[in-house]
C-alpha cells in the first residue's frame, strides 16, 4: 500500500511538473521583445513549399466578412497579424497568447514568414496548441500593390516553406506528437497594409490561398490605459456583427493591444458572441467580398504605399539630387 501511495505521489509530481514545464514556455522572455533578435535579411533555408496547393479562381476576391446561414449563433472571429518588415524585428506578444490559450479562445494568426523565423521556437508552440489556426501575411510584409510577380510569389511561398520547416522541426523534436493534429500548410493569405492590385489577386488566387481581410479595425493607437481601452472596446463591440472578423496585431505593434483584447472579449462575450478560427467561419455562411483591400473605407491606406517604399518592406526609393 505504501508503495502504492509513493508510485501516486510520484506520478503526480511528475504530471505537475511536465504541465508546469509546458506552461512556463508561455511565460514571457526577453527575446520576445521588439528588436530583441538580431535582424536577419536573408531567404529561408527552402525557397518554395513541399506541399503546393490547388489554384483557386480569382472571381472570389477579397472576403471581409461571413454572412452566417444561422446569425443568431453569434460567431466572429479574433484575427492577429505577427509582422515585421525587411529592415527590422518585432515582437511577439505573449500576454494576446497567454490569454487567448487560458480562456481556450480560437484565433487565426497572420504570420509573415521571416516573423516565424525570428520567433521560430513560440511559432513551433503555437503549431503544438490546436486553438491557433495560423494564416500567410507575406514574407515581410511587402505591399502587394506594388510587388513585382516575382516577388510577391516569393514573398507568399518563403513564407510558406518557413512554415514548413519549422512544422518538421515540431515534429522531430517531438516524436510522440501525431502529425495529423498539426496544421500541415497555411491556406489563407491577408494583404499587408490592406493593399492588393487586380493582378495580385490572380497571383495568390492561383497558388491556392484565400484572402481575408476584416470588417472591424480593433485597434487605433495606443490602448495601454484601462480607460482609453474600455472605450475602445465598446466601439468594437458596437461594430461587430455575427460573423465580423476582427483585426488585432500580436507583434507589440501597437501598444496596449493586450489590454484591449481582454475589454473587446468582456463585451462580446456579454453579448453572447462566441468566437471560432476563420475557417470555421467560413464554414459557417457565405463570405461577403470586395476586390480592393482597406482599414475602414475604401482608400483610406493608399498613402501608405509612399510611407513604407516601393517594395513595402521598410525601404524608400532614393530621392534624386537636384542638380
Amino acid at each position: 500500500m505504501k508503495k502504492l501511495h509513493v508510485l501516486l505521489a510520484f506520478t503526480f509530481i511528475f504530471i505537475f511538473c511536465s504541465t508546469q514545464a509546458f506552461a512556463d514556455t508561455w511565460e514571457i522572455r526577453s527575446i520576445d521583445l521588439k528588436r530583441a533578435i538580431p535582424n536577419d535579411t536573408n531567404p529561408p533555408e527552402r525557397l518554395e513549399p513541399v506541399t503546393n496547393l490547388a489554384p483557386l479562381d480569382s472571381s472570389e476576391g477579397i472576403i471581409r466578412r461571413v454572412k452566417l446561414r444561422e446569425p443568431e449563433k453569434k460567431l466572429a472571429a479574433l484575427t492577429f497579424d505577427m509582422c515585421e518588415l525587411e529592415t527590422i524585428t518585432t515582437g511577439c506578444d505573449m500576454k494576446i497568447l497567454t490569454f487567448l490559450r487560458e480562456k481556450n479562445i480560437p484565433a487565426t494568426l497572420f504570420m509573415g514568414g521571416k516573423w516565424m523565423r525570428t520567433h521560430s521556437q513560440r511559432v513551433k508552440e503555437i503549431m503544438a496548441s490546436e486553438i491557433f489556426e495560423i494564416a500567410n501575411h507575406n514574407w515581410s510584409h511587402g505591399n502587394c500593390a506594388l510587388l513585382s510577380e516575382r516577388d510577391l510569389k516569393n514573398q507568399i511561398l518563403w513564407t510558406q516553406a518557413q512554415f514548413e520547416i519549422l512544422r518538421e522541426e515540431l515534429l522531430r523534436e517531438n516524436p510522440d506528437l501525431n502529425p495529423d493534429s498539426v496544421q500541415r500548410i497555411p491556406k489563407l493569405f491577408r494583404l499587408p497594409y490592406g493593399r492588393n492590385s487586380e493582378k495580385s489577386l490572380r497571383i495568390i488566387a492561383n497558388l491556392g490561398l484565400r484572402i481575408i481581410q476584416w470588417d472591424v479595425a480593433a485597434e487605433n493607437g495606443d490602448n495601454s490605459k484601462i480607460s482609453r481601452a474600455k472605450k475602445s472596446a465598446r466601439l468594437v463591440a458596437s461594430m461587430t456583427r455575427p460573423g465580423s472578423i476582427l483585426l488585432f496585431h500580436a507583434n507589440l505593434v501597437p501598444k496596449g493591444s493586450d489590454v484591449l483584447l481582454r475589454e473587446v472579449v468582456r463585451e462580446l462575450e456579454a453579448k453572447n458572441y462566441a468566437f471560432v478560427t476563420v475557417s470555421e467561419l467560413l464554414e459557417a455562411g457565405i463570405p461577403e467580398t470586395t476586390r480592393s483591400g482597406y482599414f475602414t473605407k475604401p482608400g483610406d491606406n493608399i498613402a501608405l504605399d509612399k510611407k513604407f517604399g516601393i517594395d513595402g518592406t521598410g525601404r524608400r526609393a532614393k530621392a534624386k539630387r537636384k542638380k
